[in-house]
Parts: C-alpha cells; structure tokens; sequence
C-alpha cells in the first residue's frame, strides 16, 4: 500500500559493514553526511567531524545550555575509541593482537575486549557469515574508484584458510586474545563504529543531552524526539541514489545499514563487485541488496547487518528469530524482493508501493 511521504529526521546513506580488503584504510566513497531537510520546529544544534575514515554527525534537538561542549565530548570518545580499535594504528590494541598471531595472548584493554566478545557473538550466531578474521583477506581487493583490482582465485584460497573465528581465544579472567594461526587479522570495520556510537550516547545522555540522532558510516543511534514526535530514520533504495523507500521509527535504537552499493564498481562484464565479502567464499556476497538492523545497541547492530547481509533473506530471519538477542530488519533480497520482522513490520513507514512485494525501480 502507498504511504503518504514522510519527512525524514535522519537518512541512513552509507553501508555498515567491514571494511574493504584493500590493505590501506582508505576514505569512503561516499564522505558526504546527508543534507537534512529543513524544518521551522525545534532548534537543532548539528556538528560534524571526521573520525574512523567516515564522517560523525551528531544532532541535538532542543539543545540544553551546555550542549555544544557534551557533544565535542563525545567526539572526543569516538576519537579515543579509533586509537584503541583500529587494526591500522601503530600500538592499537588490534594492531597488537594482529601482531602476535600464532604466537602468545596480548593483554587489551576493556574496549578491545568488549569488541572481539561482541564480534565473537554474532559470528557464532551467524555460523561464520559474519567473521572477525576477515582481515586476512587485507589487499587482495581495491575498491577505489582509480584503481579496481579483483583477486584470482588462487589468491582468495591461499587466505581462506586464515579465516576463522573458532581460532580466536578470549580470556575475560586475564583480559587477553590469542589468535591462533599465524597471519590471521582481526578487523574491526564492521562492529567498531556502532560501539563508537553506544559510547557517544552515553556521553549525550550523562550530559544531560536527552534529545539527539548520532549518524556514522551507516550506523546510526537515536534517543528522545524531534519536534515532539519520534525520530524517522530513512532506508536508501539500492539502486536509487539518494532515494528512501520507507522509514522506521523510533525514541531510542541503534540502526546499521549494509549494502552493495557503496565501495562498489562493475567489471568489463557488467557484473557488479562490492565490499561485503562473504567470508566462507572470498567473494563479494549475492543474496541481499541491503539489510537495515535495528537493535539496542550500535555494536549489535553494526555486525547483524553485515551478518545478515552475507546470508540472505531467509537465512537472516531465520538467524533473527533464533538469537536470544532482540533485533529487527529490513531486507532487500537480490531479486528486489522486501522482507521483514515482525516488528519491523509494525515500525515501518513506506515511501512507495511494492510491487507484488518487490521495489519499484529496482534492476536485480
């Protein structure tokens, strides 16, 4: 059925998921924070930087006096978290561990300890379609729009091997993490970000911050309201750039949106590469579109959308309606089908009209 249009507080532009294999941390695509519509409510206090090769926006609604100096501490947060959990940086926790693999546990501080745990959950949930030693495949691919490389298969299967979240070992009681082989690599690109936002919050809301929308490579966190009413967060069509077919709403979720749109290019053939490798494969994933989570926390929802993403619509239902840990979705199966959780059903607002359950506009 056709909605009537919504007027979107926030739009979720670019996609949640790891990081591409490219072997340097490069800047996304697509940098650009969505222009939001301008409305004659509420004043709105919005500030911007530069953090984690994407760009942080953080939006406060009815600000309080002491807002603007809440919000650059919470950036402050998400620029400490970048030091402690990007595999990149010299000394980083990661960095560490990546280091030593095959060798001997490195002790790391509660933030890496809380991300490896987080990421081990969803990789057990997800059976391996999400895995934290996806790193391992780092610069066999090369998404940048100058310089597009493709791995031969030999390549991808000499990796494959390295790939396997069952050998990473977690020790709560000493704080430690030991992967087992040597040249296995934990990245953190699909799980960081959403931490990086449930950390963000928390400072907003200690600081008396109660109204605020915190958007972030795909990950977007929302609390309180907007002009007296719920926050919308918009989902892109994936083959209309810059278009939304629905929104959910919410006063108080974390959201994640992986897609095969962003970080991608098409080969002399016309077949379409993205940067959301299948694990198991090496490969880009086929099944899905795009797949917006909604959870309670950022971290959760930063790595079920990649999750769900790699296994296809059914599958991540499937997966959804198993965990004990409550999550909704929306997914854009491969053939433009839509598909949905039960209570995203009830949360969503559409901005078209499926056809025989299918989006308009939407080439396979």
């Amino acid at each position: 059925m056709l909605r009537s249009r919504v007027a979107y507080a926030v739009v979720v532009l670019l996609c949640g998921c790891q990081s591409s294999p490219t072997g340097s941390e490069a800047a996304p695509a697509s940098a650009a924070v969505p222009r939001l519509p301008k409305t004659a409510g509420e004043p709105l206090l919005s500030r911007t930087r530069p953090l984690m090769s994407t760009v942080f926006r953080i939006q406060v609604a009815s600000p309080p006096d002491d807002a603007e100096n809440v919000v650059r501490d919470a950036f402050g947060e998400i620029e400490r978290l970048e030091t402690v959990l990007s595999e990149w940086r010299d000394g980083s926790d990661i960095f560490r561990v990546n280091q030593r693999a095959g060798s001997k546990p490195v002790k790391v501080g509660d933030d890496a300890l809380r991300v490896i745990d987080a990421g081990m959950d969803v990789s057990t949930w997800s059976r391996g379609a999400f895995d934290l030693s996806w790193a391992a495949l780092w610069g066999l691919y090369d998404f940048r729009p100058d310089s597009f490389k493709i791995p031969t298969a030999e390549d991808i299967q000499r990796r494959l091997a390295l790939i396997d979240y069952e050998a990473i070992r977690i020790s709560k009681r000493y704080s430690t993490v030991l992967l087992k082989k040597r040249g296995m690599a934990i990245g953190t690109g699909g799980i960081a970000k959403g931490y990086a936002l449930d950390h963000a919050g928390a400072i907003l809301r200690g600081g008396g911050v109660e109204n605020y929308m915190i958007f972030g490579g795909g990950q977007v966190q929302v609390h309180g309201r907007r002009d007296g009413r719920a926050w919308r967060v918009g989902i892109q069509h994936p083959r209309k750039p810059g278009s939304y077919f629905a929104a959910l709403e919410s006063t108080g979720a974390s959201f994640s949106t992986s897609g095969d749109y962003e970080h991608a290019f098409f080969d002399a053939d016309g077949r379409r590469w993205h940067h959301i490798i299948d694990p198991k494969s090496g490969r880009p994933a086929r099944r899905s579109m795009s797949v917006t989570i909604m959870t309670a926390e950022g971290i959760y929802a930063d790595a079920l959308s990649t999750a769900a993403f790699v296994l296809g619509p059914k599958k991540a239902l499937k997966m959804l309606s198993r965990i004990a840990y409550p999550a909704e979705a929306v997914i854009v199966g491969a053939d433009c089908r839509v598909y949905l959780t039960p209570k995203a059903e009830k949360r969503i607002r559409w901005n078209v009209e499926l056809i025989d359950g299918r989006l308009p506009n939407c080439t396979p």
